[in-house]
């Protein structure tokens, strides 16, 4: 057997990373089954929850929630390092405007609110207000910026607000802190020291800010999505982008990580294993400690770290080996995954609100859920990918021009 076989080869095109395009779509469909789960898991806070809630299904959203996201900001890192040559800054921002900003526009207006009314439904708040009897009359206050309802849930776009579509608003974002960086960046990835860096220092380096960043700005910052105040989310998510960006241009580091992915399986839930075992009250004299030594917090912080870069290197190692090739499926998930990732928490809230007038045992309910939102959102893309509109809508470039 060659060791030293290179991965990086079995394109058709040369210039396309089919295995990046499936492990975007794979990541993206993973959603579906996680904002299912925050229906269902207990002490978390969601826009509904179900009567029948579970503390231990905390372990496997939060063995997603360590890298889940990262990995996603990573691979996007990853597709501007591939099509730099193809875009000029000009294209970029356009294509970015087309493809993120305004289907970000057109679900704040009319796919979140399914999820906004249910919320404020479940919570009571129509009781006392008599104006809103319905979903049509939510609709004309939620569209209103000047609404005088539900004013502690506003912000100064009144009741507007995007929800999970967050993802979109941060990568277009980013987008133009990005381009302002390139230069700087482009001059940094040619380096000599830069290219004769070897695997581990070049994950090392990245993982020491990480880790300062999880020790001194995760606890000042809380998570709050909102863009202008969440300097935790953007110390973690840009940063990897940025890595993802010098990633994708050391093949030979990415050969290395296709060929050692079980290496970071291995490493991956040895790792967390320790995260799982802290939680449930294995170590109570580390969680004694945490809050007074910062050796503890920065031995939790390492772990966290080491944790994420195995499970989102493995992933990336996993379809480089066998998903690097095209596929007749790949290219209608590719045009499937943004319309699909727009719709499927409203459809989650939406059949989820409903179906408790009916007495199904919690797994029946989940899958009959989980059903419904995939098929629904397949049928759903089918229409939009027929009507140049709604394909503007959704994200999707016009057939006739791609």
């Amino acid at each position: 057997m060659n060791s030293n076989k290179n991965y990086m080869q079995p394109s058709a095109n040369k210039n396309r990373r089919y295995d990046i395009d499936w492990l975007r779509n794979l990541a993206l469909l993973l959603l579906i089954f996680y904002h299912l789960g925050m229906y269902y898991v207990a002490d978390w806070d969601w826009h509904i929850k179900s009567d029948t809630q579970s503390t231990l299904l905390q372990n496997f959203m939060v063995f997603s929630n360590l890298w889940r996201m990262n990995l996603l900001f990573f691979i996007s890192g990853i597709t501007l390092a591939l099509v730099k040559h193809k875009y000029s800054a000009k294209q970029l921002i356009n294509t970015r405007t087309k493809r993120l900003f305004l289907p970000l526009l057109f679900g704040m207006l009319l796919i979140v609110p399914i999820q906004v009314y249910y919320e404020f439904k479940a919570d009571g708040m129509f009781d006392d207000y008599g104006e809103i009897q319905n979903f049509w009359d939510f609709m004309l206050a939620y569209v209103n910026v000047n609404t005088d309802f539900a004013t502690d849930k506003q912000s100064i776009i009144g009741l507007l607000t995007w929800n999970h579509l967050w993802y979109l608003v941060y990568l277009f974002a980013y987008t133009f802190v990005f381009l302002a960086l390139r230069p700087l960046l482009e001059r940094f990835i040619f380096t000599k020291a830069f290219q004769s860096v070897r695997s581990i220092p070049f994950f090392v380096i990245f993982s020491c800010y990480f880790l300062i960043a999880w020790v001194y700005i995760r606890p000042q910052y809380a998570t709050t999505h909102a863009l202008v105040d969440d300097w935790w989310s953007h110390a973690k998510y840009f940063s990897i982008m940025l890595m993802g960006y010098c990633f994708a241009h050391r093949k030979d580091i990415w050969n290395k990580v296709i060929k050692h992915r079980r290496i970071l399986v291995y490493i991956g839930c040895t790792t967390y294993s320790l995260v799982a075992l802290d939680r449930n009250g294995a170590f109570p004299f580390m969680g004694d400690a945490f809050q007074s030594y910062i050796v503890v917090q920065f031995a939790y912080g390492a772990v966290i770290t080491l944790n994420m870069w195995c499970w989102m290197l493995a992933s990336i190692g996993y379809v480089g080996r066998y998903l690097n090739k095209p596929s007749r499926r790949l290219n209608y998930a590719n045009e499937a995954v943004l319309p699909w990732y727009i719709l499927h928490q409203s459809l989650i809230i939406l059949f989820a609100a409903n179906i408790k007038t009916f007495d199904f045992t919690p797994w029946l309910e989940a899958v009959f859920i989980a059903l419904m939102t995939i098929v629904s959102s397949y049928l759903l893309f089918e229409i939009i990918r027929r009507f140049n509109l709604l394909r503007l809508c959704f994200g999707l470039p016009n057939p006739n021009k791609s």
